[in-house]
């Protein structure tokens, strides 16, 4: 795949796709993202997941209003996202209110620790598929050889890392066999249960399988993307 295919399938911009290019195709051979089906649906997900396979770092934005706040994070009180969301005069949420709010929603679950520790900012959604929590970060980290828990920031940071999780993770939920029987809406329970964004991904994913000539029901099984 060249780099104006890539910028086609994705919509990513060229000095996203100097970055993300090699990183993502050498993930993709890696964990047999290795069809024109898979290739579609996967840089589909990751391109809407990523904002479109950005500049480094790529990390949770928690630049919520109050309301935002309030319709996104249930777990969050009336008084905490009154709090912690924009005040009025602000056009962000400064990056100590952004931290608070992901050890709140993120602290205590799935191998984090409680809010105190900072697990839930360490390990915030992260990379092209928006990693989230310790457990995950471990898991990940296992597969791909790095110890992920120990430096969280290499899954933000580092694009090779990240185009590595992104593909451990498409491949250990069974997206690869989703993709060969043009199932997109199970791939984004996937990657999101709640469904969110599906019409944006439905979108990405349209542009990708037509940049890629990859064509949804029919058999494409053991065909590559040069």
């Amino acid at each position: 795949m060249d780099k104006i295919t890539f910028m086609a399938a994705t919509s990513s911009s060229e000095a996203g796709a100097d970055l993300w290019l090699d990183a993502v195709q050498a993930a993709m051979e890696r964990f047999q993202i290795n069809t024109p089906a898979r290739q579609a649906a996967f840089l589909a997900q990751v391109a809407y997941e990523s904002g479109r396979f950005p500049l480094l770092p790529v990390s949770e934005n928690f630049n919520y209003s109050v309301e935002g706040l309030e319709a996104t994070f249930r777990s969050l009180t009336p008084e905490q996202c009154a709090s912690l969301g924009r005040q009025p005069g602000e056009t962000h949420v400064p990056p100590e209110r952004e931290q608070q709010i992901a050890n709140l929603v993120y602290g205590g679950r799935y191998g984090n620790s409680p809010a105190a520790t900072d697990d839930g900012w360490n390990y915030r959604g992260s990379g092209l598929i928006q990693l989230t929590f310790k457990e995950n970060f471990a898991r990940a980290g296992e597969a791909i050889g790095v110890d992920l828990v120990g430096d969280p920031d290499l899954v933000r940071n580092d694009a090779a890392t990240a185009a590595l999780v992104s593909a451990w993770y498409w491949q250990s939920h069974g997206c690869n066999e989703l993709a060969d029987a043009n199932n997109f809406s199970a791939i984004t329970a996937q990657i999101n249960p709640a469904h969110a964004g599906e019409t944006g991904r439905e979108e990405a994913f349209q542009l990708a399988s037509n940049a890629l000539n990859a064509m949804p029901g029919t058999e494409q099984s053991g065909v590559a993307v040069a």
